[in-house]
Formats: C-alpha cells, sequence, structure tokens
C-alpha cells in the first residue's frame, strides 16, 4: 500500500517538500494510518505535520475519548495537536440541515482555521478509493452539479493552500491492512455499521456487489474522476471565453447577461455559465440550491415572454427584462430602487444620475457640430424655459418627439427601446423649468432640439452610461 500511495503522490504533485499539513484526524482506521503514513513520508520531505481532531458531540462521552486518543498518540510522536467540541447537533437545529452536514460544516470550519493559523501548505483528509465509489454513486443518484458528478477531487484549494487526498488510490481493506501491519489501534465509530445514512447504506449493500464484479473497481472511478476532471477544465475555459461575450454587466453582487447570444451557446456551455455565474455570487452554494434550479432558469430564459423573476435560494433574484437577465440578491434589489429625485443642471455642471450614469453640461459659442446621437443634446436657450432640471419619470410622462407630431408617452417609450424594467425608475428625464420633457438621455430627443446653427450661445449636455463589464472568475 505504501508505494501506490507514494507513486500517487508524486503523480498528482501532491505534497512539496519542507511543506507544513494539517491532518484531520478522527482517531479512526483512515485518518490514523494516514497519519501514521504521513509521520514516515516526513523523514524524506521535512515535513512540519499538525493534528486537527474535531469532536461534534454526537456520541458523549465515547466521542470525547476519541479527542483523548488521538491527542495521547500525538503527544506519543511529538505532533502538534489542535482540537475542538462543537455541538454539531444544536448546529443543526439552528441551521435546518442534516446530521452529515452539520457535521461538515463545523469541521471544515475548524479546519480552516488551523489552516491559517498556522498558514499551512495543505489540509490532508484520508478520504480512499471506496469513499470515492460512494461518493459518486450518491450524486449520481441524488443529483448534483458539473464537476460534482466526478466526485472527490485528489487535490483542490482550501482554506490558504489546498486540500489533499493520497490515499484516493488505495481501499478500505488496504488500510485496514496497514494499520494491523503497523500494529495501529485505532478507534472505531459503531454509527459505521448501521443503515440509518444513505452512505453506509451503499457502504454496505452497493460496494460489495460492485466489488464481486471487479475488486479493482476503484481504480476505474479513479480513472472516471480524472477523465471528468480533465474534460471539466476544458469545457470551463471554453465557458469563461463564451460568456464574457454575453455578460453586459459584472459588479460584486449582481450579474446581467444578454439573452440571445447566451441561448445561442450550446447547452452544455449554457449549464456551465449559470454555475459559473452562481459559484461567483454565491461564494459558497447553498445546499438546497440544485440542478432542478439551474433546469428551470433555463427554461425561463427561452421561454417567450418578455419579463418574469425567479427566486433562488438565500434570496438570489434573477429578472428578466426582454433581452436582459439580471441576478442579485434581494438587499441589492432594495436598494437599486432609488429614491425619487430632481436636480437642476447648472453651467457648467457634471452629475451622477440613472444608478451611476453621468450627465454633464457646457456652454458653447457656437454651434457644436460634433454633438450629435441620442447621448448629446443641444438647447438653444432662447427657445427654451431656463433652467433645465434631471428628474426621475413621472406616471403619465409625455414628450414631443424630434420629427414626429403630437407626443408619446415615456412608458411607451422605455418599452420600445426595451430598457428593463428595474431600470426605468432611475432613467434620467431632462425638462425645461415649465415641465417640458426636452431629453430621454441615450434614447429620445425632442423638438425642442436647437435646429438654428447661427447663435452666439448653446448649450450642451453629455449622458454617459455606466461601463460595468468584466470577466466570470473561475
Amino acid at each position: 500500500m505504501k508505494e501506490k500511495v507514494y507513486q500517487f503522490i508524486q503523480k498528482h504533485n501532491l505534497i512539496s517538500d519542507q511543506a507544513k499539513i494539517v491532518v484531520g484526524v478522527s482517531g479512526g482506521p483512515d485518518s490514523l494510518a494516514l497519519l501514521h503514513f504521513l509521520l514516515h513520508y516526513k523523514k524524506d520531505s521535512k515535513l512540519k505535520i499538525i493534528v486537527a481532531h474535531v469532536d461534534h458531540m454526537f456520541r458523549g462521552k465515547e466521542s470525547e475519548e476519541d479527542l483523548k486518543f488521538v491527542k495521547v498518540f500525538c503527544d506519543k510522536n511529538e505532533i502538534t495537536f489542535e482540537s475542538i467540541q462543537v455541538n454539531a447537533t444544536a448546529y443543526k437545529k439552528e441551521k435546518g440541515v442534516s446530521s452529515q452536514v452539520a457535521a461538515r460544516d463545523v469541521r471544515y470550519a475548524f479546519f480552516d482555521q488551523i489552516m491559517k493559523k498556522y498558514n499551512a501548505d495543505y489540509l490532508a483528509l484520508a478520504h480512499h478509493g471506496d469513499d470515492q465509489i460512494e461518493t459518486i454513486l450518491m450524486r449520481l443518484v441524488r443529483g448534483s452539479k458539473g464537476i460534482g458528478y466526478a466526485g472527490m477531487q485528489v487535490k483542490r484549494p482550501f482554506s490558504v493552500g489546498h486540500l489533499i487526498r493520497p490515499f484516493l488510490a488505495v481501499t478500505k481493506d488496504e488500510i485496514e491492512g496497514y494499520c494491523n501491519e503497523h500494529y495501529l489501534t485505532p478507534r472505531l465509530d459503531p454509527s459505521n455499521e448501521k443503515d440509518d445514512y444513505t452512505r453506509n447504506r451503499f457502504r454496505h449493500h452497493i460496494l460489495p456487489f460492485l466489488k464481486s464484479e471487479n475488486p479493482a473497481v476503484h481504480e476505474r472511478f479513479l480513472q472516471f474522476n480524472q477523465y471528468m476532471t480533465e474534460d471539466n477544465y476544458v469545457l470551463n475555459e471554453l465557458t469563461v471565453e463564451k460568456m464574457n461575450t454575453v455578460m453586459k454587466r459584472k459588479e460584486d453582487n449582481q450579474v446581467e447577461l444578454e439573452i440571445t447570444p447566451f441561448l445561442s451557446m450550446p447547452k452544455s456551455l449554457q449549464r456551465r455559465g449559470i454555475q459559473l455565474i452562481l459559484n461567483y455570487l454565491y461564494k459558497e452554494l447553498p445546499p438546497s440550491l440544485s440542478t432542478v434550479h439551474i433546469d428551470n432558469l433555463l427554461s425561463f430564459l427561452a421561454s417567450k415572454h418578455p419579463s418574469g423573476e425567479l427566486h433562488f435560494p438565500n434570496d438570489l433574484r434573477i429578472v428578466r427584462s426582454y433581452d436582459s437577465c439580471i441576478f442579485l440578491f434581494t438587499y441589492t434589489y432594495l436598494e437599486s430602487k432609488a429614491s425619487p429625485y430632481r436636480y437642476r443642471i447648472d453651467l457648467p455642471g457634471v452629475y451622477k444620475v440613472g444608478n451611476g450614469s453621468e450627465l454633464s453640461s457646457q456652454e458653447y459659442k457656437s454651434y457644436p457640430e460634433a454633438a450629435k446621437g441620442n447621448n448629446c443634446f443641444v438647447i438653444d436657450p432662447d427657445k427654451v424655459s431656463l433652467p433645465v432640471y434631471v428628474r426621475t419619470r413621472k406616471s403619465g410622462d409625455k414628450m414631443r418627439l424630434k420629427g414626429m407630431n403630437g407626443t408619446k408617452k415615456v412608458k411607451d417609450i422605455f418599452i420600445d427601446q426595451k430598457i428593463p424594467i428595474q431600470q426605468r425608475d432611475t432613467w434620467p428625464v431632462v425638462e425645461d423649468s415649465k415641465g417640458e420633457i426636452l431629453w430621454l438621455p441615450g434614447l429620445k430627443k425632442s423638438s425642442f432640439e436647437a435646429e438654428c446653427k447661427t447663435k452666439s450661445s448653446y448649450i450642451v449636455f453629455e449622458y454617459k452610461q455606466r461601463s460595468t463589464l468584466g470577466g466570470i472568475i473561475k
């Protein structure tokens, strides 16, 4: 077994010389064997080993004895020992999660704390080949997301370093043989023998059948993990490249994408693109988020309805308006619903309007020939009632469009221009002192724009929309 693990470590470049390794040790056969193995590996690599033990307090006095057992082993072998007792049952009730999720949460939180305390390079855990089979099968049965179907990763970023699993190349039987060979007397958790937990049922009923078909079945699952991981890396690179072309906006707490080009991407990249957005926004995905959410979202985006809203776990809102889809949390959504405003525009002046866009004003002594398009507006002071104001829209707003007879509702202009609903309440409206709407910046001009080019004075407004494009963070 030692040779298998040595080769596995070298193949995946798991451990560098003189590294600091935090080893998660429960006191059971797997983690005790891993600690013992690393102690001997340490002689050649000059490793600094720190043991981290978590008593979840599920089994009262019995689990407390596990803690004492690991401490004695560490004292005997002069290993730095860190431990914590956490009431995982109380955490379970507080968070409304299962016992397994509660135990994992408190355990990894402690591992993170110890990694940071020692500025460690690695967190080594004793998951083995049989664990990998169980994990992959459980995820296939329950459902997972993306790379999750590949099972546990051999090496992945964690805290200030990396999480590594040196024992994925070996089986439970080999680990128990190692313990016997080196006279290790690990602690045994009786709950592992019960069928109360899903993993135990897979372990007791499915795994023996697979091993009867192929005693080396763990190697096939390890190979499956490798192929899936490699394929996932390539697909993720393609997804990032594509998503960077369909995102209109990316901020800390919200992302906006353009629906039509997104739907032109292959379905596989669409799924991964959504996953990248969710990973970016959530930082840590909530357990309640599932493939059902992603399937519903893809159907939502493909729908012919021009607007709508989905609610995801942890108050994430997904708001669609025409060809735009915004992902944002409820508190961001509420913050974005800004209060109405009305500012007098002085000369010269620069004003932040419309959720961060900019409106500037300046006086010219001759007609500004370069002031063209809907992002500029030229005023003849003799034809408009000054001063000029910029404000948010009001119910019933109408304007006289340049080149047209009669008036048109501002609401209808927003609809025609397919302005997302959530942007309309902050979009700037420029009016004169009599309340005549002169200009919807970036959208439409009124018939009040200056036409005579021989005047001695003009007022020119320029509108600059905020640009917040950015790439998806992997």
